[in-house]
């Protein structure tokens, strides 16, 4: 029996046939940590051990076991590994996020975000 078109298929694949993901940058995330991997600045065993302590730090702490929960361990994961391995430090992620936050917070709804520099 083949899936249908509009079911979910996949080790990510939810039950109620929706999709993974319920932003679309949720699954963004992962196809950068991916990138990065075929790109070398990290192998598959390093992204699973972060993603997997991530999970295991918002399950000590709480988290639902959700979408949500999944996404922010997967973005906690990616900075960390890309915190060891980049030349960028800390303020600069900290002052462009910031950046990216004034710039949504003045865009109107619907208008794309654009950051100006």
């Amino acid at each position: 029996m083949s899936p249908s078109s509009n079911q979910a298929s996949g080790p990510l694949a939810r039950h109620d046939k929706e999709p993974p993901f319920e932003e679309p940058w949720h699954a963004q995330t992962l196809a950068l940590a991916f990138n990065l991997i075929e790109q070398g600045r990290f192998d598959n065993s390093t992204w699973s051990n972060a993603l997997g302590a991530a999970l295991k730090e918002a399950e000590a702490n709480g988290a639902p076991d959700n979408t949500e929960t999944y996404y922010l361990a997967a973005l906690e994961a990616l900075e960390t590994l890309l915190a060891r391995t980049s030349d960028v430090d800390s303020c600069s992620v900290d002052e462009r996020t910031e950046a990216w936050r004034r710039a949504y917070l003045r865009t109107p709804h619907g208008k794309p975000v654009e950051l100006g520099e």
